[in-house]
């Protein structure tokens, strides 16, 4: 099957690797449709992702497909669901390490809920915490927006962890995919205010389409003066970039009880937190990996804002790409122009 590969840092290649055999509770997908995730696959190509040292590696975790097969044991995927989040965790033959291996031609799920009420949702048996998320999705649920169901759903479930609640007056640091998903998904969970910082005016005249109510440079002296011109500080700043410096940059806007909230794996081991600049109370909420409960329970919500016609894979795709043009792809990523890439595998 073709697959994408990191052959080693800097290179990718599209190769041909065996299938992966689907165990009792897993089931065989069929990608047809995969999404770059610009930071954490750029990161893997470049060799910089932390934690991840083996190459050469099968590349992606973002994407749709059909299911062709399944496991004895599997209740909750039939032959031709699309299901959504497929992965290929422990590649057959030996030859690659896994990134997760989600732009495989074919990719496992695994049935979570049957693991649990068998009893047997532990690593021994094979089963991962990524797994609570490999689900079903609704056949009336487009292509497109059923592959942005992996961002959308982590956002979504951030929103949560965060402790963000209709009302909130919140500034996010950031207009890539993950920002502009927090004021297009923070606006319809009913946040009273969103404004965002971003230094590219693209990228911040996009902010305001989403339907952000201010949007800044970072040199821009209206960021100060945010808590006098709203009449109150912020209830929390989300770094959607993940730079410390952002934290500090932060404290003085935020309210007493107020929370920085950074979203995305962080490179640096440790930072210091500058705390005489914020109120007395301050809360620092750091959201390196999703919590797979509350993504999980995201996908009920974002279905039904698809099918309200509220949400849509239109507003946040800028390109797309057949697989075989991976480079392209890439490339675009690099110079900043792409919000969210598709890769189709027909």
């Amino acid at each position: 099957m073709r697959a994408v590969a990191v052959t080693k840092p800097g290179e990718v290649k599209i190769v041909d690797v065996p299938e992966p055999e689907p165990g009792p509770y897993q089931a065989l997908v069929q990608t047809d449709l995969a999404v770059l995730c610009n930071a954490t696959d750029a990161k893997l190509v470049a060799g910089h992702f932390p934690g991840v040292e083996s190459y050469p590696l099968l590349l992606g975790h973002e994407g749709t497909g059909i299911v062709r097969h399944v496991g004895a044991k599997v209740r909750s995927f039939t032959v031709g669901d699309r299901a959504v989040g497929g992965l290929v965790l422990d590649p057959p033959g030996g030859a690659w390490a896994s990134g997760w291996g989600g732009f495989c031609e074919y990719t496992l799920v695994t049935d979570h809920d049957a693991m649990v009420e068998d009893g047997v949702a532990d690593a021994a048996h094979g089963w991962a915490e990524v797994h609570e998320i490999q689900r079903r999705v609704d056949p009336d649920i487009p292509p497109a927006e059923a592959a942005l169901l992996c961002t959308w759903r982590e956002v979504w479930g951030g929103l949560g962890d965060f402790h963000l609640v209709p009302g909130d007056r919140v500034l996010v640091f950031g207009a890539g995919p993950v920002g502009l998903s927090f004021v297009k998904l923070g606006r319809l969970a009913g946040l009273d205010w969103i404004g965002v910082v971003d230094p590219l005016a693209q990228k911040r005249d996009k902010a305001r389409a989403m339907g952000a109510d201010a949007v800044l440079a970072p040199d821009d002296p209206a960021l100060d003066a945010l808590p006098r011109t709203l009449g109150r500080p912020l209830d929390a700043v989300v770094d959607a970039v993940g730079r410390p410096a952002i934290v500090n940059r932060a404290l003085p806007l935020v309210k007493l009880g107020g929370s920085i909230c950074i979203y995305g794996v962080l490179a640096e081991p440790s930072f210091t937190v500058e705390k005489a600049r914020g109120p007395y109370n301050f809360n620092v909420f750091v959201h390196q990996w999703p919590t797979r409960a509350r993504e999980r329970a995201a996908q009920a919500p974002l279905c039904a804002l698809v099918r309200e016609g509220r949400l849509a894979a239109r507003d946040f795709v800028t390109h797309e790409f057949p697989v075989e043009r991976i480079g392209d792809a890439l490339e675009a990523v690099a110079r900043g122009e792409v919000l969210k890439c598709l890769l189709h595998y027909t």
